[in-house]
Formats: C-alpha cells, structure tokens, sequence
C-alpha cells in the first residue's frame, strides 16, 4: 500500500474513539439498537470501524428508499436464518414505514426462496443418486 493512503489509513483510526460514538449514534438511529456484534467488534477498532462503514453504505444504497432497503435486510435475514438480525431489521423497516403486511410478505418471499435452495439442492443429489442405481445391473 502506498504510504499517503497508510498515513490516511492510520489518521482515520486515530479517531477511532470519536468515529465509535458516531457508529453507535447511526445505529441507533437507523436500526432502533447498536447490535452486539459491533459492540464486540469495536474491541479492535480497524475492523469494526471499515465494516460499519460498509455496513451502512450497503443498507441505505443511494438506489433505494429506506423502506425497501429493510424489507430486503428482513428477507435477506430471514433466508439466512439470522435471528436476532431479523428481530432488528423487523423494527427497522416498521420504522422505515413498512407495514406489517409488507414485513409478513418480505418474510413469505424468503421463506420460498429458502425452501428452494433446500430442494435445488436436494433434488439434484436426489437424481444423480437415482441415476446411478438405474446404471447398476
């Protein structure tokens, strides 16, 4: 790494105090918490600092409204079997004007999309599995 772009590396993190309490303050205001991991995470401040940053950037993309931001953080969430993110994100996108409805549906969508994935898979096992006993003599 060129030495300009360490020098703006470490200039950064020497505000890793002040750059927290602003981390923490967005939190609060965009998902209604500071979730435990980044309070864990700020243990070592180069990375919670960078992956907040990104964090923040990828959940309100200058494409897309608040709103629809959260509802795709619920289904995301929810395919994934991210609990206590979806608890978060639930309330985020209810804050965002989501409704209960759309919150509800964003969760069907990814409930589907889930349960796909489990049968893509599985079934393509499943046909190579019965191919080969088709194969035996």
């Amino acid at each position: 790494m060129k030495p300009e772009n360490k020098a703006l590396i470490k200039s950064l993190l020497d505000q890793s105090d002040s750059l927290e309490e602003d981390i923490y303050a967005d939190c609060e205001q965009m998902l209604g918490t500071v979730p435990f991991i980044l309070r864990t995470m700020a243990r070592r401040p180069e990375f919670m600092i960078f992956s907040a940053l990104k964090d923040f950037y990828a959940l309100r993309p200058k494409s897309l409204d608040a709103r629809t931001a959260e509802l795709l953080a619920v289904a995301a969430a929810a395919a994934s079997g991210a609990d206590k993110c979806l608890k978060v994100h639930m309330a985020a996108a209810s804050r965002a004007g989501a409704s209960q409805d759309e919150i509800l549906d964003a969760v069907f969508i990814a409930a589907i999309i889930g349960q796909t994935r489990v049968l893509a898979s599985a079934l393509r096992e499943f046909r190579d599995f019965e191919a080969k006993l088709e194969k035996q003599p």
